[in-house]
């Protein structure tokens, strides 16, 4: 039978503290709160200054959630499999009372086995999550706390891929032809040597024909696993680019005792990226520069459970500046997204870690502010990842956005916690404020050169998982680890903020590519770009404002961003456009008094299932985009800030309200706020079939940023969505 997808967005209960019985599956829930999958607690909390400024000061602590969930008739004798997108963090996961494992990493794939555990007989399963996040000070951004992505439940026979076992590559790419690679991972869960026949099926994205078929034979044992790969020549290949992301659908069949079942299918491109160290990036064959933006994975209000709608609007603005790719700081990022760069043309650094077995200063009172804490990820690293890395790999592999692997940002940043007798003191970009002591060389702290082994560890785990891409790190101190050896294990040198040595470390590394992995918005940052063959793009840090990273109180977010939270560009989103050659054209402004209120719904058709608008958000847990401005006499957008008032009936609810103020401390689930520069973005998700309606009303009686009277007290807007 062909395999069959559940994706448990709703059916789940959630419990903000700890409840030692909520694992057992006979625990009586009904009192819980109900939630839609994906969710984030932290935005649910008052920002407070007991909290982290590095996470944003909203809350962690602990939580659990609940899913009351029943299987189809037709599930016996097959394999159930749970597969959580990512969970912040420390989860610990049971099914019908079976405890199944833990993953501290928030930001990997996971998943388990439930076969054993679950009932098939139309009666109800449970699964319990527990999720521990009670160290605030873990990261330098904001991380969100929960089960902030999807959660898919997999039924399939016993003779099966494993997950994310099929692997596509494409060589010799031309326009010509193409050598396609189909590299198939057999899990057998059966008792019986099993023969599998396996078709792969290309389908040409125009036409819908098959333009290409493979097929193969393997001998699986009973409770192994097998592998074979499947070889062909495509002719005159559709080949993807930023301008034209063509992809293939790519069918597989598995066929076991003339039993036929679809196994996978997935969408694919074929494209060939080069990196030249001497004449930088090229795709295709064309010379082009990347100009590239990094991004953290929340979206204001929103938190980190973000959906792809939201994505989809924030990247179609992103295109506007002549951006044409991505680096996703400083972990995998939601799989949704890399779907949307796929379909959209935006090349993707994907990266792994932030910290490797070392903590990083955590700046929890402001930033730069002292004592640090050292909480994160460094505490479970040398055991998990090996594990997390190559879950990014092998569910990331597929994509042609993809064509670089960061295996790690600033890990040499200096004393953190790393120095070397090399200098006998090191200051990093933002530690001009560290104490002295902090600064010195000290022996009795981890020796830099550490860092080279576990490199060349990371390198090499990379390349057996996929080694069609080349791996790069982000460097934030050459001027030490370049003399190390750090470099050495890497296919492309990745510097943040370092132009400065591009041309001396181009002639040091005549055999790699080099790369601004994290850049300021400067001129000249990008002249050493534009002017250098050699240098194969920059990446701007940041793309979009992020929470987290905060400055000190009440800013409770970065505001390194081209765009606002909420989407709206700023000034320098239009200056990048310049530099950049994009179409962006910067908007009249006015700064006269607000003489209405102007609500656009966002309604663009889905890029990633081609689906309308109306067909995409006809689904349960789609999120509605409602783009507010306050517009003057003559329909110009004003400055006039006053605070609105939202409403949502009928099939929606409000989900939240981003104005894009990092430092409006009003609650993030109130149903009011101020708008900023005139505008704010509504967010309203659906819950049921049936319209949904959004009253929006002016709510101040104060005058406006620019001394202005206000006439819009009392003033509503509707929007009624069918």
């Amino acid at each position: 039978m062909d395999t069959i997808t559940m994706t448990l967005t709703e059916g789940w209960r959630f419990h903000k503290g700890n409840c030692d019985e909520a694992w057992y599956k006979g625990y009586d829930d009904s009192a819980w709160r109900k939630v839609m999958i994906p969710h984030d607690w932290a935005v649910e909390s008052p920002f407070s200054r007991a909290n982290s400024s590095g996470t944003g000061y909203l809350d962690g602590g602990t939580g659990w959630y609940r899913a009351h969930f029943r299987l189809p008739a037709d599930c016996g004798g097959r394999r159930v499999r749970v597969v959580f997108d990512g969970v912040y963090k420390n989860s610990q996961v049971w099914c019908n009372s079976y405890y199944l494992g833990k993953r501290p990493y928030g930001y990997t794939e996971f998943s388990y086995d439930i076969t054993h555990a679950v009932r098939i007989d139309g009666s109800e399963n449970v699964i319990s999550v527990k999720v521990t996040h009670e160290d605030l000070a873990d990261s330098r951004w904001f991380t969100g706390s929960g089960i902030y992505r999807k959660v898919r439940i997999l039924i399939e026979d016993p003779v099966h891929p494993a997950l994310h076992g099929i692997a596509f590559t494409a060589d010799s790419v031309s326009a010509e032809s193409a050598l396609v690679t189909i590299r198939q991972e057999i899990v057998n869960d059966g008792t019986a040597d099993t023969a599998v026949r396996i078709v792969s099926e290309l389908t040409d994205p125009y036409t819908g024909e098959a333009v290409l078929t493979l097929s193969g034979e393997s001998t699986v044992p009973a409770g192994g696993t097998a592998e074979a790969a499947l070889c062909g020549t495509l002719r005159h290949p559709r080949l993807w680019s930023v301008d034209a992301p063509v992809l293939y659908d790519l069918k597989t069949w598995y066929e076991t005792d003339g039993t036929r079942s679809l196994v996978g299918c997935e969408r694919v491109g074929i494209r060939k990226a080069v990196f030249d160290p001497d004449k930088g990036f090229f795709l295709n064959g064309v010379p082009m520069k990347l100009k590239g933006v990094c991004v953290h994975h929340d979206a204001g209000p929103l938190g980190a459970a973000v959906t792809r709608e939201v994505w989809q609007r924030r990247l179609e603005i992103l295109k506007a500046t002549g951006c044409n790719a991505i680096r996703c700081s400083h972990n995998p990022h939601m799989p949704e997204l890399y779907d949307l760069c796929d379909t959209m043309g935006f090349l993707m650094i994907d990266e792994a870690f932030d910290e490797w077995e070392a903590p990083k200063n955590k700046w929890w009172q402001g930033h730069n502010v002292y004592p640090p804490k050292h909480q994160g990820y460094y505490e479970d690293f040398p055991e998990w990842h090996d594990a997390d890395l190559r879950a990014m790999v092998r569910r990331d592999r597929n994509h042609p956005s993809v064509i670089l692997w960061s295996i790690g940002n600033e890990i040499d940043y200096p004393n953190d916690m790393y120095c070397h007798p090399m200098f006998e003191e090191m200051t990093g970009n933002n530690d001009a404020n560290k104490p002295a002591a902090e600064r010195i060389y000290n022996p009795d702290k981890p020796n830099m050169e550490r860092i080279v082994t576990i490199a060349k560890e990371l390198a090499a785990t990379v390349r057996e998982e996929d080694p069609s891409r080349p791996v790069t790190l982000a460097a934030a101190f050459p001027e030490l680890s370049s003399h190390i050896g750090f470099l050495d294990a890497v296919d492309v040198i990745g510097y943040n903020y370092k132009e400065q040595f591009y041309a001396q470390d181009h002639l040091r590394f005549p055999a790699k590519a080099l790369l601004g992995t994290e850049n300021g918005k400067h001129a000249e940052a990008w002249a050493a770009v534009r002017d250098n063959d050699y240098v194969c793009g920059q990446f701007l840090w940041t793309g979009i404002d992020f929470l987290g990273e905060a400055r000190g109180w009440p800013v409770y977010g970065s505001k390194a961003g081209l765009m606002k939270t909420n989407g709206f560009p700023k000034d320098s989103f239009y200056e990048r456009s310049v530099m950049w050659d994009g179409p962006a054209v910067k908007p009249e402004f006015s700064d006269a008094a607000a003489a209405d209120i102007s609500v656009t719904l966002w309604q663009q058709p889905d890029r990633i299932s081609g689906r309308s608008f109306e067909k995409a958000s006809s689904k349960t847990g789609y999120i509605y985009q409602l783009i507010v401005e306050l517009k003057d006499a003559a329909d110009i957008r004003t400055a006039d800030d006053h605070v609105l008032r939202v409403q949502a009936e009928g099939s929606g609810e409000l989900l939240a309200i981003d104005s894009g103020d990092l430092s409006d401390l009003t609650p993030y689930t109130e149903n009011r706020r101020r708008t900023q520069d005139g505008s704010l973005v509504v967010y309203v998700r659906r819950t049921a079939p049936g319209p949904v309606r959004v009253h929006i009303t002016c709510t101040d009686d104060t005058t406006g940023a620019a001394g202005n009277k206000n006439t819009l007290q009392g003033l509503t807007r509707s929007v009624t969505i069918s």
